[in-house]
C-alpha cells in the first residue's frame, strides 16, 4: 500500500528538518513500514490560506505521479488542500492547533467533511468541532526505543550539564507564543530556587532523550494543546512533569507519582514545582505510558488505512 503524507514544510528558520521539526508525523510513518506500508511526502511551502493554495498544482502532479492509495494530512490547512482533489481517499489528522485556532478552526471544517475519515488526537477536538462524520480518536505514540530512562547524572555528563544545579525543561522555543513561556518566567522568578530553565530547540532526538533524563521536571504551561508529544516523552524517560490541565495532559499524567496538574495561577504552578523537587525522585511514568507505543498506534493506523483502501 501506498500513502502520500502531506504536511507543512514551513519553519521559522531556513532549513526545515523533517525529523526534528515535524518528528512526531516522521516517526508515526517510518512505524508504518513494519506494516507492509510505502509512503511518500509532501511538504507544504507557504504561510496562510493563500499560501497554501499555491501548492495546489505541484501538489496534484505529485498525486498523478506517485499514485498513493490514500493521501494522509496532518493538520486541518493541509487537509482542506489535499481534499480540494477527488480522485484519492483522504484521511486528515487533526492535532490540536487546527482545532482549537477559532481562526483556522472554521477551514478545519471544512477539510473534514470532503475528508473519507477524520483523526483526533483526544476527545476535546471532536467536541469542538461538533463532526458527525467517520471519526476516530488516536493520539500520536511515542518511541519508546529512543526515550528510556538512563541515570540522571549520566545524562547530564553526556551534555555537559552542571551536576550541582535544578534544571527544569521547558517544551519547546521561549518565542512560542502558545507554550507560554512569559508564564513559565514568572514561575521560575517565584521560585525559591535557584533553578536553570532550558529551552527546548534544535535538539537532535537522542539528545531530547537525555534532557528528559537530565532535568528534574519538565514545565509544561501551554495555552492549548491537542495531544503534546513531549509530555509522553517525558513519561517514557520517567521524568517528573507539572503541567497545567491542557488538551489530554491530564488524561496522560493523571495518579502517577510525580507528575501534577496545576491550575494557571502562578502560585500554584511554584508550590506543585516545590513539592515535586523536594521529592527529588523519578516517577514510574513509562509503565503508564505504554498504551501509546509507537508501534501499537501504527497498527491502528494501518488498519484504518486498510478499510478506508477498501471502499
Amino acid at each position: 500500500m501506498k500513502i502520500l503524507i502531506v504536511c507543512s514544510g514551513n519553519h521559522q528558520k531556513e532549513n526545515f528538518d523533517f525529523l526534528i521539526n515535524q518528528s512526531f508525523v516522521y516517526e508515526q510513518i517510518e512505524s508504518l513500514k513494519n506494516f507492509e506500508i510505502d509512503y511518500d511526502t509532501y511538504f507544504i511551502k507557504g504561510r496562510g490560506v493563500f499560501g497554501y493554495l499555491k501548492n495546489v498544482i505541484p501538489l496534484i502532479s505529485k498525486i498523478n505521479s506517485y499514485k498513493p492509495d490514500i493521501v494522509h494530512a496532518h493538520y486541518g490547512l493541509s487537509g482542506l488542500l489535499v481534499s480540494l482533489q477527488n480522485k484519492v481517499p483522504v484521511i486528515i489528522t487533526f492535532h490540536g492547533s487546527d482545532t482549537n485556532d477559532d481562526k483556522i478552526n472554521y477551514l478545519s471544517k471544512i477539510g473534514a467533511k470532503l475528508a473519507s475519515v477524520c483523526i483526533f488526537v483526544n476527545h476535546k477536538q471532536k467536541l469542538k468541532m461538533n463532526f458527525r462524520g467517520k471519526v476516530l480518536i488516536i493520539p500520536c505514540g511515542v518511541n519508546m526505543e529512543v526515550f528510556f530512562p538512563i541515570n540522571k547524572m549520566n545524562a547530564r555528563r553526556l551534555l555537559e550539564l552542571d551536576k550541582e544545579k535544578l534544571y527544569i525543561l521547558f517544551p519547546s522555543r521561549f518565542d512560542n507564543r502558545i507554550k507560554n513561556y512569559s508564564l513559565a518566567k514568572k514561575v521560575i522568578d517565584m521560585l525559591e530556587q535557584d533553578v536553570v530553565l532550558v529551552e527546548l530547540d534544535g535538539y537532535s532526538r537522542s539528545d531530547v532523550n537525555l534532557l528528559l533524563n537530565a532535568v528534574d521536571l519538565l514545565l509544561f504551561t501551554s495555552i492549548s494543546e491537542g495531544s503534546p508529544q513531549v509530555v509522553k516523552e517525558a513519561m517514557a524517560c520517567n521524568c517528573p512533569i507539572v503541567s497545567v490541565d491542557v488538551g489530554d495532559v491530564r488524561g496522560i499524567i493523571e495518579n502517577v507519582n510525580g507528575c501534577i496538574i496545576s491550575s494557571y495561577k502562578v502560585e500554584d504552578i511554584v508550590k506543585n514545582i516545590e513539592k515535586v523537587l523536594m521529592q527529588n525522585m523519578r516517577t514510574n511514568g513509562r509503565k503508564f505510558i505504554k498504551r501509546y507505543d509507537l508501534n501499537k498506534i501504527a497498527k491502528k493506523i494501518s488498519v484504518v488505512y486498510r478499510e478506508v483502501a477498501k471502499r
